[in-house]
């Protein structure tokens, strides 16, 4: 005996009780307003936070490729004096460099430093709008990670994780506060320069579900492709075919069971939103003059780490909850005293101005701003006399906001920059603290996923109370 599937069983159903569409839309209308009213109530942080939260938000700027602590944020006087010579045999017990022998020559800081604001915290020449943030700042000099290349050390700094399909750190605070965006994505990707040597795994959900990853915001043009409608599509046809597509998921839906179904159909419709928050949002030309110049933004229209510093204080203000700026340029083997100098100038002054605009709009104190690498690089030199390999044992990274302390130092490394001796920070120990500021116990954050809770800082890390307000 023949029997219907039972997906048009139900089409039968709903066609025979008079339902039909409109049924099939109202039911749409009230799942997305509980969804909504749900997504309010997770990002006050009652229903999932494990204690109040000190931070709501999140802007990471990734300076993919490794920036030189030894040039940029902690000074060695002792490495200067001993340019040019052999570092010490004990030194290098069990160490391992990327590429460069370990008895390579010791290369001294090919710029000077200076103490700024009241606090008094080193920055190099090459810094001076990051230096008029010192009273601002948290200084982390005592960074370690386990990784000594690009693409397992980006990964494991995302995803406590060297191996690939982890949920990133941005698909983790998504999980746990969801967003207060409708029209715009939770959790938003902007790149500059060369992107990351890690990819998409560096922002993606891994085995959360795929509505927690990060989207990736083209340059120029649409942010994200064929966002706009092809000619001869008017809106009205647009929604038309729009429902008819997102009926077929939800018979789909309703057979299968699926949850990335239930995801397709909110891509679809996020991107249907999309269409008219995106161009407002990229829109820079409704900024004032001043704040363009403070940037160092001359052409809204192109594309720049400057530019992308500024949509992402304008996608925190709509209520997106994590943005990341990848810009990997820092990957200096050969060519340090030249590169890294162009380096800063593309990114200095705009990343001081996000946290000046932050501050005086008053959204600094519960927003973590991020700035850092994967790694560090060595005291030895590589690429005749002007360049830096990989190193793993210590860098720098600073915090602004969401309750870290202004104007501190923590952490120390030793009179070369090559090992850390004061107040180690693993990277599983910094992604615990900047749980913490959003209200969540790290050991606690878990998704079951073959068997296994899993967490972003794996089994390992701890919250360094000492950075801390």
């Amino acid at each position: 005996m023949f029997s219907a599937p039972t997906y048009l069983k139900r089409r039968w159903f709903l066609r025979d009780c008079g339902l039909g569409l409109a049924g099939i839309a109202a039911n749409s209308l009230l799942a997305r307003e509980a969804s909504a009213t749900a997504s309010s109530a997770i990002a006050s942080g009652a229903p999932t936070s494990h204690f109040p939260a000190k931070a709501k938000r999140v802007i990471y700027m990734f300076q993919a490729g490794a920036p030189s602590h030894l040039e940029l944020f902690d000074p060695k006087p002792e490495l200067t004096k001993r340019d040019g010579k052999l570092p010490p045999p004990e030194l290098l017990n069990g160490y391992r460099a990327a590429f460069i022998k370990p008895n390579s020559a010791l290369l001294g800081a090919k710029y000077k430093f200076s103490k700024h604001g009241a606090s008094g915290l080193d920055f190099s020449e090459l810094l001076p709008h990051t230096a008029g943030l010192a009273d601002d700042l948290c200084m982390i000099r005592s960074m370690q990670t386990d990784a000594v290349n690009h693409a397992p050390a980006q990964i494991l700094m995302n995803t406590g994780s060297q191996q690939f399909g982890r949920p990133s750190f941005g698909a983790w605070t998504l999980y746990g506060l969801g967003s207060e965006c409708e029209d715009l994505p939770g959790y938003v990707v902007l790149t500059s320069a060369k992107g990351t040597s890690g990819g998409a795994s560096n922002y993606g959900c891994g085995f959360l579900p795929t509505s927690y990853g990060g989207v990736p915001f083209r340059s120029a043009g649409d942010p994200v492709l064929y966002l706009s409608n092809p000619r001869g599509i008017d809106a009205p046809a647009q929604r038309a075919s729009l429902d008819t597509l997102n009926e077929l998921n939800r018979l789909a839906l309703g057979d299968a069971g699926d949850p990335e179904i239930s995801a397709r159909i909110d891509a679809y419709e996020m991107a249907y939103r999309l269409q008219t928050s995106a161009p407002v949002l990229m829109d820079l030309s409704q900024e004032p003059k001043h704040i363009l110049e403070m940037y160092g933004i001359k052409d809204v229209k192109e594309a720049s780490y400057a530019r992308n510093c500024l949509l992402a204080r304008r996608l925190i203000e709509r209520g997106v909850r994590f943005v990341q700026l990848f810009h990997e340029a820092w990957d200096q083997h050969g060519n340090l005293t030249k590169a890294i100098k162009e380096n800063c100038q593309n990114t200095d002054q705009a990343s001081a101005a996000l946290v000046k605009d932050l501050k005086q709009r008053g959204l600094l104190d519960d927003t973590l701003v991020v700035w850092g690498g994967e790694f560090g690089r060595t005291p030895m030199v590589q690429g005749g006399n002007d360049g830096r390999d990989h190193h793993n044992r210590c860098f720098t990274m600073w915090v602004a906001g969401g309750g870290f302390k202004k104007g501190h130092i923590h952490g120390e490394t030793d009179e070369l920059g090559f090992n850390v001796v004061k107040d180690a920070v693993h990277v599983h120990d910094l992604n615990a603290t900047l749980l913490h500021q959003l209200g969540f116990d790290h050991e606690k954050l878990t998704y079951r996923f073959q068997g296994r809770d899993f967490r972003l800082t794996d089994v390992h890390g701890h919250v360094v109370q000492g950075v801390l307000a």
